[in-house]
């Protein structure tokens, strides 16, 4: 059942990473074009609206991954003084934490999300609905969550020293 899980929880991070390296691509083209444009005196219409919706998604959209991977910054300062049970236990926290963490801000943002489509925002140049950049960090925060979540519990459930090192080469 562990094994199925981990293997939907891969494809929902690889399919996150992949919306997120979408997004860094539109960015990139959107700076190149508007950039160019504005050499020429005419800037691409809505530069700025385009880029910093982009970076939400790019941000959200790399978070899982760069948890799958070890990305995140690692304090390991007393890592060597501290037995392997207490390593592997702040492991064990950290990654519950973060799973807890990543579910507050989608269910925050989905709270936001309702007001937007009430109030019917959007960005200020070219009239981008919020809400829908609201829902799409909702979904990449939980697919995050799950992550965080099912690395705790395969954590959990290894067995000695060999687990923190594990999910340190990970």
């Amino acid at each position: 059942m562990l094994a199925i899980l981990r293997k939907v929880a891969d494809g929902l991070i690889g399919l996150s990473a992949m919306v997120g390296t979408l997004a860094l691509i539109a960015v990139v083209g959107v700076i190149l074009v508007d950039v160019v444009g504005r050499y020429f005196g005419s800037p691409l219409w809505g530069a700025q609206d385009y880029s910093q919706m982009g970076m939400v998604i790019i941000v959200f959209g790399g978070m899982a991954l760069c948890d799958k991977v070890g990305g995140h910054v690692a304090v390991d300062v007393f890592e060597r003084a501290y037995p392997a049970f207490l390593n592997r236990a702040i492991d064990i926290v950290a990654a519950a934490l973060g799973a807890v963490v990543f579910t507050i801000i989608a269910w925050a943002v989905y709270d936001s999300s309702k007001i937007s489509q009430l109030l019917n925002l959007s960005t200020n140049i070219v009239n981008l609905p919020k809400a829908w950049f609201q829902w799409a960090v909702c979904v990449l925060s939980l697919i995050t969550a799950l992550g965080m979540g099912l690395r705790a519990v395969e954590l959990t459930l290894r067995r000695g020293e060999a687990a923190h090192h594990a999910e340190a080469a990970l």
